[in-house]
């Protein structure tokens, strides 16, 4: 039987599967990254690692299970990470041994070369890594762990090129899917990111007055906790290589036209970050606004699920004149420590984590809003307890179109069948939900919300949304190997 605490409510959602960062030129670079790593601890929660380089005890590396404040805040810890240069990874499993992380899949890895040693840090998904990684057993490479991310080293210890980011370029030019990477020598830091730019990367400068270094992040919120100043985004199919010099740019592949994850602005990324030059707050605020014109609905209140409805929520409010409130309240303190319920309360899951605001509930016409429907088991529960509170209606607005399709390139989604949008249509999913109301965003609003004024183009998309239309911008080849069936041209 599944232990209540390794399931708690947000397994209903979509996680991003980690977080990088890195950082050079400093006093101190283990304090820096674990900073970073906990503005980032968003992007995943089940481990982290940091490894550095110190020119007199060469390379150390700490994984642990855990939260980043429970496990990179010991000062023992810390003391064993001595070093100017650094890069580190907070992680949420979608590939390798999901839900049951083993230690030595907990990145960054590490590499020792002819040429010194190298660690890597990869975000995102490759989706040709089954057919690498038969190739590269069969040419002899012994692998320590179960992710895909090691193919990444294996394939630059076979290359021929005299130096690590030459190495780099021809490991990457091998690999298919999406990789924000940040990685690391003995004097250089380095951050690539795949020819689609799927998943997010930014350069930040540490205060030329203190330390003078540069840094690497997934999101600028990690900047920020540095107190280093953002610079700009590192460009799809861009690699830059910092060191003593400066920082230079290097363009790997052959250009394409750029994909970016368009849910890292519906809800994987934090709000107080800044993707492609708009705030992630305003954008969600915009896609309420969008959602509250598409969507209208009589009803006295418009409540957020907590914690990321909550931006959509406010747009659908001020766009539609329904008073904002908070229905829900987030219990902010339960954890995986939590103590052993007894049996009568043991799967009450939902309701150790968010409570009905009864007073406020009772008796009126509710508007939930939601990022997104994935398996539809919370939302029922939210439901329940809503009408459990005495509420006149409830009605469901969702800040994303129906999730309808697996990602493969850096998000832990369920298997297709597991999806509700992919099972059932949108009155279906209603009344399964057993909601008075239930609209999604559509696609063309999302993309309006997002800054897309003429909505989609789906001749050429501007973003990678194949979790809502199944349209792939990179083959999942291992998935297509393992019995995976495309959506039909239409």
């Amino acid at each position: 039987m599944t232990d209540w605490r390794s399931t708690p409510f947000d397994d209903d959602k979509l996680h991003e599967e980690c977080g990088v960062f890195g950082v050079v030129g400093v006093s101190s670079a283990a304090n820096f990254t674990a900073l970073g790593l906990h503005a980032l601890q968003h992007r995943g929660q089940e481990a982290g690692g940091i490894v550095v380089h110190d020119p007199e005890q060469g390379f150390n590396s700490e994984r642990r299970f855990g939260y980043v404040r429970d496990t990179f805040t010991s000062q023992d810890v810390m003391d064993r990470l001595p070093g100017p240069i650094g890069i580190g990874h907070v992680r949420y499993s979608t590939s390798g041994s999901k839900g049951a992380t083993a230690i030595r899949d907990v990145q960054p890895f590490f590499g020792e070369f002819a040429m010194g040693g190298a660690a890597i840090a990869h975000n995102g998904n490759i989706t040709n890594a089954d057919a690498l990684r038969r190739e590269l057993i069969q040419s002899g490479s012994i692998f320590q762990s179960s992710s895909d991310s090691e193919c990444i080293i294996h394939l630059m210890a076979r290359s021929l090129q005299r130096n690590i980011p030459e190495r780099m370029k021809d490991a990457l030019r091998r690999v298919e899917g999406a990789f924000s990477i940040v990685a690391m020598t003995r004097t250089k830091l380095i951050g690539v990111r795949d020819p689609l730019g799927v998943r997010p990367l930014v350069l930040g400068r540490v205060d030329p007055e203190e330390d003078g270094g540069w840094c690497l992040a997934s999101e600028t919120c990690a900047l920020d906790i540095i107190g280093a100043t953002f610079v700009r985004e590192i460009e799809p199919g861009e690699m830059v290589v910092i060191s003593e010099a400066g920082v230079t740019s290097h363009r790997p592949f052959d250009p394409q036209k750029p994909r970016f994850c368009i849910f890292e602005h519906v809800y994987f990324s934090r709000p107080d970050s800044i993707l492609g030059g708009r705030s992630v707050y305003e954008t969600r605020e915009a896609i309420g606004r969008e959602l509250a014109k598409e969507a209208p609905v009589e009803a006295d209140l418009v409540c957020p699920v907590p914690d990321s409805g909550t931006p959509a929520a406010i747009g659908y409010s001020l766009e539609s004149g329904i008073p904002y409130a908070m229905g829900i309240i987030r219990n902010q303190y339960v954890g995986r420590t939590f103590i052993e319920p007894s049996e009568s309360i043991r799967n009450m899951g939902v309701r150790l984590k968010l409570n009905v605001n009864r007073a406020l509930i009772r008796g009126k016409r509710v508007i939930l809003v939601d990022d997104s429907v994935v398996r539809g088991t919370t939302s029922r529960k939210i439901k329940e307890m809503i009408l459990d509170a005495g509420a006149a209606e409830v009605h469901f607005r969702i800040a994303s179109p129906p999730t309808a399709w697996p990602c493969f390139y850096g998000v832990d989604t369920p298997q297709r069948e597991k999806l509700l949008a992919a099972t059932m249509t949108a009155e279906e999913m209603r009344a399964h939900l057993g909601v008075d109301s239930l609209r999604f965003i559509t696609l063309d609003g999302l993309y309006r919300a997002v800054g897309e004024a003429g909505g989609r183009d789906d001749a050429s998309p501007q973003y990678c949304d194949a979790c809502f239309s199944g349209d792939y911008p990179v083959s999942p080849s291992d998935q297509i190997t393992n019995g995976f069936q495309l959506k039909a041209a239409e």
